[in-house]
């Protein structure tokens, strides 16, 4: 008789014992952002995680639900697109809670509607040290401890509209969030072999607070809802988004079971990008 096959090991959706930074962990406004659920999602996995925004009252409010649910969480305040703070950052995470970090989560954006008329090299500039060199410089911190260890997990926040044009100009903001993703494939292929994974969630139309602040200014003459009525029916599957439906695929990313994935984007988008118009 022969003998039964191996059963592959339970999921690994288990963060406990690791120490996750997260780069923008606040939110644009009340509710839950994309950052805030990912925050909440890694700490109910088991991981201290680090909330870092340059809101301090907002990454408090995550650091506060955290705690709340018996988490383990601390507020860091900085600019994560300025050097001098980003290192500071990073090393007060690794003193709150004794070592290195095991997961970087990049959550970090911030856009300007326009195309290339209407775009200033200035914009650009900020547009992209925001988007793009923050991440550089959070790599930077977190690399070479991943690299001794052997192991290590960088997830980059991008977006659908660095894949394809969104039905209004954003070019700064799409041109950049293509630059994160094509970053995250170039580190993922030169740390391959060191245990060191890098992947990109490419979140779609995701209904958070910044659909209030930012997103429904782009559909004139209309209200918030009729807004978001607008957004969902664009996508395949009839509704927006919500920032557990992204925070939940960065938990994948960010754990075990996720070990052979790595320079993939993973989209979260309810099909729209798979549409022929």
């Amino acid at each position: 008789m022969s003998a039964p096959p191996d059963h592959p090991p339970a999921l690994p959706l288990d963060l406990s014992g690791r120490v996750v930074f997260v780069a923008g962990g606040g939110s644009a406004g009340p509710g839950w952002s994309i950052g805030r659920a990912a925050c909440v999602t890694y700490a109910r996995l088991g991981a201290s995680v680090c909330v870092a925004d340059r809101d301090a009252a907002s990454a408090e409010e995550t650091t506060a639900l955290i705690h709340a649910e018996g988490g383990t969480a601390a507020t860091l305040v900085g600019d994560v697109a300025d050097a001098a703070d980003v290192q500071r950052l990073f090393a007060e995470a690794r003193e709150r809670f004794g070592g290195a970090i095991d997961v970087l989560h990049h959550n970090v954006g911030i856009g300007k509607t326009g195309g290339p008329l209407e775009t200033s090299t200035e914009d650009f500039d900020r547009i992209h040290s925001v988007n793009v060199n923050s991440l550089l410089l959070a790599c930077q911190q977190v690399l070479p401890a991943m690299v001794e260890r052997g192991r290590g997990s960088i997830i980059a926040i991008s977006s659908i509209a660095g894949m394809r044009y969104l039905g209004y100009p954003h070019l700064a903001y799409g041109v950049t969030k293509a630059a994160v993703t094509h970053f995250t494939r170039m580190v993922a292929q030169q740390y391959a072999g060191q245990g060191v994974r890098a992947n990109t969630v490419v979140p779609g139309l995701i209904d958070t607070p910044r659909i209030a602040t930012t997103v429904a200014k782009m559909f004139s003459d209309t209200s918030l809802d009729e807004a978001r009525a607008a957004r969902a029916r664009q996508v395949p599957m009839g509704r927006m988004g919500t920032a557990w439906d992204v925070a939940h695929a960065c938990a994948f990313l960010a754990s075990d079971a996720a070990a052979y994935v790595t320079g993939t984007e993973l989209v979260v988008d309810g099909g729209i990008t798979g549409k022929f118009v």
